[in-house]
């Protein structure tokens, strides 16, 4: 037992030795403090020039909404209806982070939420405005016949109780329209592609068409101009779109 006390004995360190590595492990802490607190600081400047970029860029925008709307009113034949179309279809194809706050209300007045979601609208002079305002994000035209069928067929969806259905069930749209007069999916499909006097209540019965998007269109800016195109007006060449969005 003796022998084995001896050899677990734990040789001892000469004082200047210990001091060394005292330093040297209070010099490396130092060190490390001081790297983390430039990591700090790096980080903070990067946060704040992020944010100060962001301020400038939305100022920018909203800046230019503003310009834009002004000259609406100066420029009165901007607000013309164009062609003799009744039914416009309107699709979301811009982010709008950090613009101004009448662009963000029109938006919501189309119910235009989500981005790549389309609406139909009658074409009055009071939408035309709404379209003017919010063009820089959206694009719109007048739809044909087939167009407004292929997009209520596949992908039309209703808003019952707060709740999306698929219009699958012609029960569902008489319980509903049943006092506009129609009691059809072949009814619904009329009255949209020709809007009558009660076009606003059926159309709000519609949820907005989510439509299909190429995953590349939003991380690829030039395919994504070259499959969607630009913003903006474009008459009956919406029909194209339609069809290769859906």
């Amino acid at each position: 037992m003796a022998e084995e006390r001896e050899k677990k004995r734990i040789p001892l360190v000469p004082e200047n030795l210990l001091k060394k590595r005292k330093a040297y492990q209070a010099l490396k802490a130092t060190q490390a403090k001081q790297a983390l607190l430039a990591k700090r600081e790096r980080k903070g400047k990067e946060l704040r020039f992020k944010r100060l970029e962001s301020f400038v860029h939305d100022s920018w925008r909203q800046q230019r909404d503003k310009v834009r709307v002004r000259r609406l009113d100066v420029k009165p034949r901007a607000l013309e209806v164009p062609d003799k179309h009744s039914l416009a279809f309107v699709v979301r194809i811009e982010r709008i982070d950090g613009v101004s706050m009448l662009v963000q209300k029109t938006i919501a007045r189309l119910r235009l939420k989500k981005l790549f979601s389309g609406v139909f609208v009658r074409v009055t002079p009071q939408t035309v405005k709404m379209l003017r305002i919010v063009e820089p994000y959206v694009t719109w035209g007048f739809p044909n016949l087939k167009s407004v069928r292929e997009l209520i067929l596949k992908r039309g969806q209703a808003r019952v109780k707060s709740k999306t259905i698929p219009l699958t069930d012609n029960t569902v749209i008489e319980e509903h329209l049943g006092r506009f007069g129609v009691i059809c999916l072949e009814d619904l499909i009329h009255e949209i592609a020709f809007p009558g006097k009660h076009f606003q209540g059926i159309a709000s019965f519609l949820r907005p068409f989510q439509l299909s998007v190429a995953r590349h269109a939003t991380k690829n800016r030039v395919g994504f101009l070259k499959e969607m195109g630009s913003p903006g007006y474009r008459g009956e060449r919406i029909n194209q779109l339609i069809r290769q969005l859906n």
